[in-house]
């Protein structure tokens, strides 16, 4: 017998703002234990939640890159359930109401275009976060994470199979990045996903036992945990290995097997009810229009657009097209220096390497496009050689500066000054008489030597031609 599989996404995206969800506090990552923490976000009672406006147009924006409808009234909901890391023992989200609805997201698969459909995208609060320590044995809370905002983005049950999910999240985090609606990092956690799983008879119209698995947060570990979920699933239909039955279970990377965690809850266990303290959100056409302006082009829209205006090679414009950043550096760029083939490699060579030194992704890069552009016009026009305008480019991802400005005062201006330049040639050949001798000799290659003392003591801001004729004009007049 064939089997087929069915499977649906929760995906949970830690939105993009500087505040949480309902109180003032930072919602940046990184903070030492229990540091972004307050009365409203831990829980004390007696505090009232404030919407962070912020969140809400975080959240039209993702429904809008994923085709959603957008709720024009959409409310608070409260979802009851007792946990550590839960200080007051419900989660505010959205269940009645949500921001988006009916949407879809395409992906390519080896079986061509796929359109996968979006049930809804709500808005949630985070957890906390459970820090165990093996070495007292004890289990600890971290409380930073407590109202950091979320979005969920809920998929019909389109999938099915672990690559297909694999398509699926990498468009979702694509999509989502170049809107700029969360920076998506799954090491970080702000972005996270439960896998729904069944297995039915092929050719079947109903759904098998489901079988959840939480808070999954690497593409290799999602990969994985499908594979042997789906295995586990038609070895229990088929040989009756053991008895399927609804629940939550949890994924060990280590040991590659799932675990079972508790029986899965239905929508009744959570006893959902309206959020007395948040009023009803009402999103007018202004509050609407002013979002949808700001919406990016989608990226495959921009590569098609990058291949055929800037004629740029389809792998390089696809590299360019990946991160928003790169993008609008890129643009930039071509606005103060139009040679967009040299721009694109200034980007993926010289500017990858420094994000690649200081650890940084493409999307955190936040040069100035109209300084890269200037700088390049530099280099081409030999006012700055490559040397020096590493430097220069190294500067800029510090602080917003002019690049000639910065060259002029840092001493990288290529100085065509034949006095200084012969007066360091008479310098150099008066130290080192043996490479002269050489040269004399019928060494040619001596003359490097002299030319790089030479070029190190201008700190190479010289032409290298014009260094050239006037060394081997004077060595051959000693």
């Amino acid at each position: 017998m064939k089997f087929e599989t069915v499977i649906g996404l929760e995906v949970h995206v830690e939105l993009a703002t500087d505040s949480k969800i309902f109180c003032s506090c930072s919602a940046k990552y990184g903070a030492e234990q229990n540091e972004s923490v307050c009365p409203a976000c831990c829980g004390m009672p007696g505090m009232l939640p404030i919407v962070n406006k912020h969140v809400v147009d975080l959240g039209m924006t993702a429904g809008m890159m994923l085709n959603c409808d957008i709720n024009r009234t959409t409310t608070f909901d409260k979802k009851s359930y007792y946990y550590p890391d839960l200080p007051c023992s419900y989660q505010t989200t959205q269940w009645f109401a949500p921001i988006c609805v009916n949407g879809k997201v395409r992906i390519e698969t080896e079986n061509g275009e796929k359109f996968i459909r979006i049930k809804q995208i709500h808005m949630e609060e985070d957890a906390g976060k459970l820090v165990h320590d093996d070495w007292t044995d004890t289990s600890l809370v971290d409380f930073n994470r407590t109202s950091v905002p979320l979005i969920e983005i809920v998929s019909q049950p389109d999938l099915s199979s672990a690559k297909e999910v694999l398509a699926y999240l990498e468009r979702l985090r694509n999509l989502l990045r170049f809107a700029r609606v969360s920076d998506c990092r799954w090491e970080q956690g702000s972005m996270r996903c439960d896998v729904n799983l069944s297995v039915r008879p092929e050719g079947s119209d109903k759904l098998g036992v489901r079988t959840e698995m939480k808070n999954m947060n690497s593409l290799s570990a999602i990969e994985r945990a499908i594979e042997y979920e789906v295995a586990r699933h038609i070895d229990a239909i088929a040989n009756g290995t053991e008895e399927l039955v609804q629940e939550t279970r949890r994924w060990d990377d280590v040991k590659g097997k799932s675990y079972p965690m508790r029986n899965k809850e239905t929508a009744g266990d959570y006893r959902y009810f309206p959020d007395p303290n948040i009023m009803p959100v009402v999103i007018d056409d202004e509050w609407f229009d002013k979002i949808k302006s700001t919406l990016p082009e989608f990226p495959e829209i921009k590569e098609k657009r990058f291949i055929e205006e800037y004629e740029l090679d389809e792998k390089v414009a696809s590299q360019i097209a990946s991160s928003r950043a790169f993008c609008d550096v890129f643009e930039g760029a071509y606005e103060r220096y139009p040679k967009a083939v040299e721009i694109a490699n200034w980007l993926i060579s010289d500017c990858s390497k420094i994000l690649n030194r200081k650890k940084m992704t493409a999307d955190m890069l936040s040069i100035n496009g109209a300084s890269l552009g200037e700088l390049i016009k530099l280099v081409n026009e030999g006012v700055v050689n490559r040397a020096g305008a590493a430097k220069i480019l190294d500067a800029m991802f510090d602080t917003d500066i002019d690049p000639k400005a910065y060259a002029e005062e840092n001493g990288f201006i290529i100085s065509n000054d034949t006095g200084k330049i012969e007066e360091v040639i008479k310098e150099v050949v008066a130290n080192d008489m043996k490479s002269v001798n050489d040269y004399k000799s019928g060494k040619e290659k001596a003359i490097m030597a002299l030319f790089g003392q030479a070029m190190k003591k201008l700190n190479k801001n010289c032409d290298p031609k014009t260094l050239r004729e006037l060394l081997i004009k004077y060595v051959d007049s000693i």
